[in-house]
This record gives structure tokens, sequence and C-alpha cells, in this order.
């Protein structure tokens, strides 16, 4: 099973579409809110990203909901 999170935010359309499209495959995912969370927010900046959905599969960073390279990943 891979390790994925999910670092989203409370008004991102794409961050829903992301959820909904790994919970349709079946993925669970650990999701990090950056507006509700700071810690999760402190997070993302420290891996250079200001936008979310930022998805991590193991380790590998996906910027957006790219559904192609999460495939790839997963």
């Amino acid at each position: 099973m891979k390790e994925v999170i999910v670092y989203t935010s409370s008004t991102c359309p794409h961050c829903v579409s992301a959820k909904q499209y790994l919970e349709q495959k079946g993925v669970s995912y650990t999701e990090k809110n950056v507006s509700t969370d700071a810690q999760a927010r402190k997070e993302l900046i420290q891996k250079g990203y200001m936008g979310v959905p930022v998805i991590v599969v193991d380790g590998e960073d996906i910027v957006g909901f790219d559904k192609a390279r999460l495939d790839q990943l997963l």
C-alpha cells in the first residue's frame, strides 16, 4: 500500500476532485488542510509550494490534480 498525502484547502475545487478520484480508485489517503492546519501549511511552504492540491505518493510530489501522473505513481 502506498502512502498518499493530499494537501488541500477549504475552498479548492480541484482538491475535492482529487479526493473523489482517490476514493473512487479505493486509495486511502491522509488529508492535510492548509486552511485549518498551521503545521500542514508550514510543511507545504517548506516543500516550496504555495498552491493546492499537492498530492504526495510515497515521497513523490504531484502539483495540481494530474490524473495521468497520479495513475503512474499509484
